[in-house]
């Protein structure tokens, strides 16, 4: 068997090469000769997984690391009879403590006094940031037309851009009732107080690049990208007007990116018939305990956040790859694949 994965997939060999010879490659070059004698591909978000790779391919099976799947063509797949999987919730935790991270790195007040945080798009890391935000008081709305949850307050789309902060975490999606293309266009922005801060750690398209440039010169609005519209090229126009730019990696910690791969491999298990015979607990190495359930939560998270994760060392080395007016997509993907993954707050003793 001959599987091609992407060479940013967690512990490929560990998990995959007892079922045959592991092939490795940048996700965003893989082209169709690379899949004409492959058995199963394994694939981040960056790979666009449709017919035009997999057409005439002997490929039976495709994992994706990821909790997104526009990147994957359901449809052809299904009809091919090729199955699939992706690993829902994997890394849901990492982009909920990044959205926290990068609000105290913005605006540390958050953590001292009353705050209001709207949640856009309630799958997995949307709930998951519902549950941290409720745990440090803050008053939490959000808004999902597809979704019912009984945590959260749950309102329309232009109340919750009234909050002090708004952190979308939605598909990216171009048709039905509520598409999410450009779903921060320049009239989402124009109900938007100009004091409300945007975290986008979901898709790039969700916000149009050019109605958030024109907002961001009018208001002055403090915005973090994790995603950008155009990525992976980003522009200096960009770098220029946001406050906090890093190379999308708000899922990249060490549980997240393991259980991601965990996850594809006891579907390809189960797709070829093989026995479940690995997992990632030996993979964790132990941290020091930080966090103590006696003690308050909101002083402990002021005294070792940016320990845990320094953010701002992100978007330092982002933007220190500007070059002629443009970070290209070489430099953009060698960020992703050198990153030093980032424990979780459980690794440290969090508590929920």
């Amino acid at each position: 068997m001959k599987i091609l994965v992407d060479e940013n997939l967690a512990e490929s060999e560990y998990f995959f090469s007892d079922f045959g010879e592991i092939i490795s490659k940048a996700g965003r070059k893989i082209t169709a000769d690379d899949v004409q004698d492959i058995d199963a591909l394994l694939v981040r978000s960056v790979t666009q997984v449709d017919e035009k790779l997999l057409k005439n391919s002997p490929v039976k099976f495709v994992g994706s690391a990821t909790i997104g799947t526009d990147h994957l063509d359901i449809n052809y797949l299904q009809n091919q009879n090729i199955t699939w999987a992706n690993a829902a919730g994997c890394n849901a935790q990492a982009v909920a403590e990044y959205v926290i991270t990068a609000l105290y790195h913005v605006k540390p007040e958050c953590l001292e006094k009353d705050f209001s945080l709207g949640i856009v798009g309630l799958g997995n890391v949307g709930k998951r940031l519902v549950r941290l935000a409720q745990q440090l008081g803050w008053q939490v709305k959000g808004y999902d037309p597809f979704v019912q949850c009984a945590d959260v307050q749950q309102v329309d789309f232009a109340d919750v851009l009234q909050c002090d902060a708004v952190s979308i975490h939605t598909p990216l999606t171009t048709v039905g009732d509520y598409p999410t293309y450009h779903m921060f266009d320049a009239k989402a922005f124009a109900q938007m107080p100009k004091d409300t801060i945007l975290i986008n750690s979901a898709r790039g398209a969700v916000v149009s690049e050019q109605a958030l440039l024109a907002d961001i010169a009018r208001t002055g609005r403090t915005v973090v990208l994790d995603v950008f519209e155009h990525e992976p090229q980003i522009s200096q126009a960009v770098l220029d007007a946001v406050k906090i730019v890093t190379p999308h990696i708000a899922g990249y910690s060490l549980e997240g990116k393991l259980r991601g791969a965990a996850m594809i491999y006891q579907a390809f298990c189960e797709h070829f018939g093989f026995e479940v015979t690995k997992d990632i607990n030996s993979l964790m190495p132990k941290c020091d305990v930080l966090f103590d359930a006696k003690q308050d939560i909101k002083a402990q998270l002021k005294q070792h956040l940016k320990a845990i994760y320094p953010i701002g060392r992100d978007d330092v080395e982002l933007r220190a790859c500007l070059k002629n007016g443009v970070i290209v997509g070489d430099d953009f993907d060698r960020l992703r694949k050198n990153y030093p993954l980032r424990r979780e707050w459980d690794a440290y003793g969090f508590y929920e």
